[in-house]
């Protein structure tokens, strides 16, 4: 058992079933230009369609976030994370069933949009609900290693998502791919959701929520006193999240559209590099974890933000020369991602008491998500299409970086390993 209360089981069924939620909310960013083809007709128009239906369906997330952050401040963590992979699962389901643009015309990429917009509503209650249950479950000392394992196993969902992508694509021809070859990868992501809805349904509730419900402390309204208390806590989430959405979403995921559209690579060759990029994520988050429990989020993350002002314009035009170049772009852009990733959730949740914790999240981390990450995407084609830029992606990352370090320059520290020296 951990100091907290919390068993290790459910630590790990919480931290593992990342990896799901990621795999099926990330595949659709890399096998972006087959649902071009399949759903919009193909071409710079479908590409730019499906970049737009992500940015669109990403405006679910935070109110998915706070309608399932009013559950589970309101009725516990354990049910909120219940029904979030439950709705996951059946969009899932739903969207390896769908007919296609050859089958039924433009009607095909609408129902995409609205099954996208569905798996963006239960993701938006994913994040808040894991990352409150394992702050609130792992030791103090270790809050941010532990935080920072449910990052790392979100890459692995990545990585299960670029990797079996590469896969179809590389074994189906392009006849198989457009008939059904498609579906195998959505099939895959709805069987391993429905086997963590029953993992979940086996788990403890967060011991802190244990105790606002003994001490009789559980917020009648958590939205009303989000905002009335803690205005302070979301505008810091919203930096920290805007940061780690920007590296993310152009830095990483966004990677494959970004070589494929600009002709560096073809989507075989840029999967099989996100798979890599993929690689180095899950090897640096929990290092970066570990290292912000010793030395303190606060300086942890302003080393990150000058590398995000430093490094992402000259690791684009490197990508866009394809070859080593594209590969050595590609690992530091993942390894900056993946670090802001790790020291970010931790310190975003720490930023508001277990009262509310999980609205607390929606509203601030959360919403820099949706528009920091859904629409930067789409906004990055966008600038290359119209401006010839291809470095423009980076660009975007660096003015984000800057205007985010005064922010984390006033961070107060909440480490407590720092707090107590």
């Amino acid at each position: 058992m951990q100091a907290s209360g919390m068993s290790n089981r459910s630590l790990a069924v919480a931290i593992l079933s990342t990896i799901v939620e990621w795999y099926d909310f990330t595949l659709y960013l890399y096998i972006a230009t087959l649902l071009s083809r399949i759903f919009y007709g193909g071409g710079a128009s479908g590409l730019g369609e499906v970049l737009a239906g992500f940015a669109l369906a990403y405006a679910m997330r935070p109110l998915g976030a706070i309608v399932f952050g009013h559950i589970g401040d309101r009725y516990g963590r354990r049910l909120t994370m219940l029904l979030s992979m439950s709705m996951m699962t059946a969009a899932m389901l739903a969207t390896a069933l769908l007919p296609t643009y050859a089958q039924i015309g433009s009607a095909a990429g609408w129902m995409l949009l609205a099954l996208r917009c569905l798996m963006a509503f239960s993701v938006g209650g994913e994040y808040t609900g894991v990352v409150a249950y394992l702050l609130e479950g792992a030791r103090a000392g270790r809050r941010g290693f532990v935080t920072s394992l449910a990052s790392a196993a979100s890459e692995i969902g990545a990585l299960l998502a670029a990797g079996i992508a590469a896969a179809t694509v590389a074994l189906l021809d392009d006849a198989a791919l457009m008939a059904w070859g498609w579906r195998i990868p959505f099939f895959a992501g709805a069987a391993m959701a429905g086997v963590i809805v029953l993992a979940r349904s086996t788990i403890e509730e967060s011991p802190d929520f244990l105790r606002q419900q003994r001490e009789r402390k559980v917020p009648g309204n958590p939205l009303r006193d989000s905002l009335t208390h803690q205005r302070m806590a979301i505008m810091r989430g919203f930096a920290i999240s805007a940061l780690g959405s920007i590296t993310y979403y152009v830095g990483i995921t966004y990677v494959p559209s970004f070589l494929t559209g600009t002709g560096a690579m073809r989507e075989g060759a840029a999967l099989w590099l996100s798979t890599a990029a993929a690689l180095v994520v899950i090897l640096v988050t929990p290092f970066v974890g570990a290292l912000a429990d010793r030395v303190g989020r606060r300086l942890v993350l302003l080393v990150l933000a000058l590398a995000g002002a430093v490094l992402p314009v000259p690791m684009f035009f490197l990508m866009a020369q394809a070859g080593g170049g594209a590969l050595l772009g590609a690992v530091l852009l993942a390894a900056l991602g993946g670090g802001v990733s790790a020291v970010g959730a931790v310190t975003t949740a720490e930023q508001f008491p277990g009262e509310g914790r999980l609205t607390g999240l929606a509203l601030g981390a959360t919403t820099a998500t949706a528009i920091f990450g859904g629409l930067t995407p789409w906004i990055a084609h966008l600038l290359i299409a119209r401006t010839g830029w291809t470095l423009a992606p980076g660009a975007m990352i660096a003015l984000v970086a800057l205007f985010v370090l005064p922010v984390l320059a006033r961070l107060p520290e909440t480490a407590p390993a720092r707090l107590r020296s």
